[in-house]
């Protein structure tokens, strides 16, 4: 049996992945006009393994803007496979909750101004015009640095009727792409 990985997703008019990154992927449609990436992978995976696994794959594709996916992954000697259903980045943070990342994985890191930088790793900015900043990746693959939050207030998540205030008046249910200062303003609350 040849054990895979398959990611399906709505259509997507130019479908592509970093060739460094999955070198024999292979590309399709399904019969529902669905886009579906499917790679193999060398072994079978434990049902542990198969987690960790869908979790990497899940960050790398919210990374590169996808936000709504399905991960297949083929199971040790069973016709069936493990498979995660995501609906949008909040509910995945609800139920698997932040993930972190992986320090010398390829993926997180990358090049800003000359210098390595991690990505989509918020952090406090000292000397920048906002309270924060992150680096992350635009849909051309150039890093960008995005600053965001008021460097004279403070986070006050821990209070509902705050929290809800600021969800609403920032629009957090759709908080557009991650190169935006609201998406990470509203991660934040």
């Amino acid at each position: 049996m040849q054990h895979f990985a398959r990611i399906i997703m709505d259509k997507q008019e130019n479908p592509a992945l970093r060739e460094d990154a999955f070198t024999e992927c292979e590309i399709y449609e399904t019969e529902q006009a669905g886009t579906v990436f499917e790679f193999p992978i060398p072994r079978s995976l434990n049902e542990e393994e198969s987690y960790k696994f869908a979790e990497k794959l899940a960050n790398y594709f919210f990374a590169e803007g996808y936000d709504d996916f399905d991960i297949e992954i083929s199971a040790d000697d069973v016709e069936v496979t493990n498979e995660i259903t995501l609906e949008n980045d909040e509910d995945f943070y609800e139920e698997f909750g932040i993930l972190g990342y992986v320090p010398d994985d390829p993926l997180w890191e990358a090049e800003y101004d000359g210098r390595d930088v991690k990505l989509n790793k918020p952090i406090r900015s000292s000397d920048g015009p906002k309270k924060f900043h992150v680096y992350v990746k635009n849909p051309k693959g150039n890093v960008v640095k995005v600053n965001f939050g008021d460097p004279d207030m403070e986070i006050k998540a821990d209070d509902p009727d705050a929290k809800r205030s600021f969800r609403a008046r920032h629009n957090c249910d759709n908080p557009g792409p991650k190169t935006g200062a609201r998406y990470w303003s509203c991660k934040a609350w």
